[in-house]
């Protein structure tokens, strides 16, 4: 701390990273080797809910780059070999395209010797042809691009590339979060969220790293400027946008993980592929975490020991974003007015997924935080309400 009362940059990064491992160790559930699905804030006390293959493959990801004490303590003694393998034989017997992808990704990333099983199997589920997520999409074309065992099918990458280039639009610089033949919703349709956007330029970035294929880059440069102009005045990523426009629908929930992990992974891979340098957005998302202004204070709870989920609005359900969907589909520029006073940000939700902490293993490797230089970053304590 310095006597401005203000945290730099790489000590908040190792401050999170010295959260994350532990935070890892108890969401962990040795006996399945399976993260659980989230811990969550309870009346009686702080309660682990259900399991997750996807967040146990994010998960295995984010431990791949840690060290032995590190993987060690998150998987109570157990390897990441052998979590991969029950992973891999769990995928194996599901149709369930997300988590086949996140497996890949793990395994080659692992050079696990089961990664032509997880291979196989994605292959088998037809991305290219599925009704599936962009999300999903992009998990694909990353594990098949990133550097990592020799279980890759190159053509398989180059038409998920294809087929997630068609769902770009020049005009907003944004991915649709449905193929066209797979959108589920009109009411919807034009509604594309954060993640639909760092996602692929994360997974551009890696075939571009492996292909040298320039529209790759090209959309993730364009996608990655636009995000970062529309960052909050505090730094916050925004939950909903518009594919047609390329403005924000509706900016809440503000998720500690795109903060912390998901912007910084998918900008920090565009940088590496040769694209620009958004440290200061990444900065900024940073900032908004330490000191967030909805909530006076901090999603980072050092005595739970824990990163908390997100800042929301007070409102029942997903009533604001409903609304503003509806709003911007009769008119692109139309807006349900007053909403920051009829269901103020502020809402704290007191949850932690195992994957947030995988992604920012995955972000902040030690080897990129020993590389940060210095930017002030100002601290606070949680004064929000929530569950």
């Amino acid at each position: 701390m310095s006597e401005s009362g203000h945290l730099e940059i790489r000590p908040l990064v190792e401050h999170l990273r010295a959260l994350a491992v532990p935070a890892l160790g108890r969401m962990y559930r040795s006996e399945e080797r399976l993260f659980a699905f989230r811990l969550r804030r309870t009346p009686t006390g702080d309660a682990l809910e259900g399991i997750s293959r996807r967040y146990t493959a994010i998960s295995l990801i984010g431990l791949a780059t840690e060290d032995d004490r590190a993987v060690a303590e998150a998987l109570h003694g157990q390897s990441l070999d052998d979590v991969c393998e029950h992973l891999i034989r769990s995928v194996n017997g599901t149709s369930e395209l997300g988590e086949a992808a996140l497996a890949l990704w793990a395994a080659r990333l692992l050079h696990h010797s089961a990664a032509r099983d997880a291979l196989r199997h994605v292959q088998e589920l037809k991305p290219v042809q599925s009704p599936c997520t962009t999300v999903e999409l992009c998990w694909c074309l990353t594990a098949l691009s990133v550097a990592g065992s020799a279980d890759r099918d190159d053509g398989l990458a180059e038409a998920l590339a294809a087929r997630l280039l068609s769902l770009y639009s020049s005009s907003s610089s944004f991915f649709a979060h449905w193929p066209t033949d797979a959108t589920p919703s009109r009411l919807r349709a034009h509604v594309a969220c954060f993640a639909d956007l760092v996602y692929p330029i994360q997974a551009l970035s890696y075939y571009y790293r492996a292909t040298r294929h320039e529209a790759a880059l090209s959309a993730a440069r364009h996608c990655a400027a636009r995000t970062c102009a529309l960052q909050g005045p505090e730094g916050q990523w925004w939950w909903h946008y518009d594919i047609r426009t390329g403005r924000v629908i509706e900016g809440y929930p503000v998720y500690s993980v795109h903060q912390n992990a998901m912007a910084p992974m998918a900008l920090f891979a565009l940088e590496e592929a040769g694209g620009d340098d958004f440290a200061a957005a990444v900065s900024r998302g940073l900032q908004w975490l330490a000191c967030a202004p909805e909530i006076r204070g901090s999603l980072i709870d050092d005595r739970a020991g824990i990163i908390w989920r997100k800042v929301a609005r007070h409102e029942c359900g997903k009533a604001v974003r409903t609304a503003q969907a509806l709003a911007s589909r009769l008119h692109p520029s139309l807006r349900v007015p007053g909403l920051n006073w009829i269901a103020r940000p502020g809402w704290i939700d007191f949850e932690s997924r195992p994957y947030c902490m995988g992604w920012l293993l995955h972000a902040w490797p030690a080897e990129r935080v020993a590389r940060l230089g210095s930017r002030p970053v100002a601290l606070g304590r949680p004064t929000g309400t929530g569950t």
